[in-house]
C-alpha cells in the first residue's frame, strides 16, 4: 500500500494532471482521490494518441483503464459540470465514467446560483479581481461557514425535495445579496442574474441533480478506499502559493492547497501504508490570473507556447515569470516539506543556453507565518508585489539538476513532453511509513 501525494509548488498549471497520469501508470494505481478544491480545476492530459481531456473533477488517471476517482469530504463537486466531463470522456473512448465514480456523502455541492454569485462579485471587483476562476468554490465555502444548514452536500442529492428546498433558499439569497451590490448589466453579469431571478430553476436543477448522482457511487467516507490493497495517488488542485491561509491574500483559493487535508483524511482512516509526498513545477513560474509574479516578462509569452491554457473572462491572461527560488522555498516551507520533486516541460528550454533564474530578492525575505493571519498574508503580497529579484544563469541543459541541488530535495520525475511516454523516474527514493 502506497500513498503518492501530489501538489504544485506554484500558483498551479504545473502539470499535475500529466504526472498524475504517468503515476497512475506506473504505479498501479487503483483510485485517484481529490482532495482540495472542485471543478475550476483545469489538469491537461494528452494521450501519444492525440486525445485530450482538461480534467476537472474526474481524476487525471482515468485515461487509464480500471483506475478509479474518489472525491474527499474536502473536494466541491458541482453536478452539472461533472456530467459535462463525463460525455466529453465517453467521447474519447471512457465509456464507464461514472461507474468508476465514488464521492463522499459529506462533499460540498456548488450550485448554479453559487456560482453565478461568484461571477457577479468578480464583476463588481472592476481592476481589483482576485483572479477568481468563475466557478462558485469561494461562494459556496462563504455559505458554509456562514450556515451550514443552507449548503448542499452530495448525501442530500437523492432527496429531491431537500435538493429543491435548499436551492430555492440559496436562490433567493443570491439574489438578495447581487441586488445590494447594485451591478451594472452587460454581456457578461445579465445572464448570471437573470438565472437568480428564474423561477424554474431551482425545481430544474433539483431534476438534474438527482438524475446525475444516481450514476456513481455515494459512501460514507474513504476508509475502505484506504484499506484497499495496492496503491492510491492524491491529486491536489491549484497550487501551494494560492493556499488560502498561507497564499498571497487576497490572491488566493478558499482551499488548502498544501499536503494538509491528504495527510488529516490518511491519519483519521488510520492509513498504514506509506506516503510520498510530491512537488511539481516548471523549469519557470506559470500564473494565470492576477496577483504578484516577481519574475513575469511579457518575452516569456512567444518562447513558451501555452496551448491549453487560454484568455478567459475570469481569470484573464495566462503569464508566465523566470524561475523564483524564493517562491518555490517558501511554498516548500508552508507545504511542510516534499519527498520528490517532478520537474514538467524541460522540452520548452532553449538546450543549448543559459536559463535566467531568481536566486533572491534584493529589497524582501519571504517569512511564513506561525498559522493563519491574513494580516500577515496580505503584508507578504505588497512586499512580493515590490520584490527585486537578483539574477543569475544556468545551463538550461543541466537545469533539473541544477533545481533539485537549490532547493535540496531529491530530484525523482523528469518530464520532456506532454504525454505519460514523455516522462521518466530519475531515481526512486524509498518513502517513509507513517509515524
Amino acid at each position: 500500500m502506497n500513498a503518492f501525494i501530489v501538489v504544485d509548488l506554484g500558483f498551479g498549471d504545473a502539470g499535475k494532471g500529466s504526472v498524475v497520469d504517468f503515476l497512475a501508470r506506473h504505479h498501479h494505481a487503483h483510485t485517484v482521490l481529490r482532495f482540495n478544491g472542485g471543478a475550476q480545476a483545469a489538469h491537461n492530459v494528452l494521450l501519444p494518441d492525440g486525445r485530450h481531456h482538461t480534467f476537472a473533477q474526474f481524476g487525471s488517471g482515468t485515461f487509464a483503464p480500471g483506475v478509479r476517482t474518489h472525491l474527499s469530504r474536502f473536494f466541491l463537486m458541482d453536478p452539472l459540470a461533472l456530467q459535462q466531463e463525463a460525455l466529453h470522456l465517453r467521447s474519447l473512448g471512457v465509456l464507464d465514467p461514472f461507474q468508476r465514480l465514488s464521492i463522499d456523502r459529506r462533499a460540498l455541492v456548488v450550485s448554479p446560483f453559487q456560482r453565478a454569485a461568484n461571477r457577479l462579485r468578480e464583476l463588481g471587483r472592476g481592476n481589483g479581481r482576485h483572479g477568481s476562476c468563475g466557478m462558485g468554490i469561494g461562494e459556496t465555502m462563504a455559505d458554509q461557514l456562514a450556515d451550514d444548514s443552507l449548503v448542499l452536500r452530495a448525501g442530500d442529492l437523492p432527496d429531491r425535495g431537500l435538493t429543491r428546498g435548499k436551492l430555492r433558499r440559496l436562490q433567493s439569497l443570491k439574489h438578495q445579496q447581487m441586488q445590494e451590490l447594485l451591478l451594472p448589466r452587460n454581456a457578461l453579469a445579465t445572464p448570471e442574474m437573470d438565472l437568480l431571478t428564474d423561477p424554474r430553476a431551482a425545481d430544474e436543477f433539483a431534476d438534474l441533480f438527482l438524475e446525475i448522482i444516481t450514476k456513481s457511487t455515494l459512501v460514507p467516507s474513504a476508509h475502505a478506499l484506504l484499506h484497499q490493497p495496492g496503491n492510491i495517488i492524491f491529486e491536489g488542485a491549484q497550487g501551494v502559493l494560492l493556499d488560502e491561509w498561507f497564499g498571497f491574500h487576497p490572491y488566493t483559493t478558499w482551499s488548502t492547497t498544501t499536503f494538509a487535508n491528504a495527510l488529516q483524511l490518511l491519519a483519521e482512516n488510520n492509513y498504514r501504508g506509506l506516503i510520498t509526498r510530491i512537488g511539481v513545477t516548471r523549469p519557470y513560474m506559470p500564473r494565470h490570473g492576477p496577483g504578484p509574479l516577481p519574475t513575469e516578462d511579457p518575452a516569456l509569452a512567444a518562447r513558451l507556447p501555452e496551448p491549453h491554457n487560454r484568455t478567459n473572462p475570469w481569470q484573464r491572461h495566462f503569464r508566465r515569470g523566470w524561475p523564483d527560488l524564493p517562491l518555490l522555498r517558501y511554498a516548500l516551507q508552508i507545504a511542510g516539506g516534499i519527498d520528490q520533486l517532478a520537474l514538467t516541460c524541460l522540452d520548452h528550454l532553449p538546450p543549448n543556453a543559459l536559463w535566467k533564474v531568481c536566486r533572491s530578492y534584493s529589497n524582501t525575505t519571504l517569512r511564513p507565518a506561525a498559522g493563519p493571519d491574513f494580516f500577515h498574508q496580505a503584508r507578504l503580497t505588497a512586499a512580493l508585489t515590490d520584490a527585486q529579484p537578483r539574477y543569475a544563469h544556468a545551463p538550461a541543459r543541466e537545469f533539473a539538476p541544477f533545481l533539485a541541488a537549490e532547493l535540496a530535495v531529491p530530484l525523482t520525475l523528469i518530464s520532456h513532453g506532454p504525454t505519460f511516454l514523455d516522462k521518466r523516474l530519475a531515481t526512486s527514493p524509498s518513502p517513509q511509513p507513517v509515524t
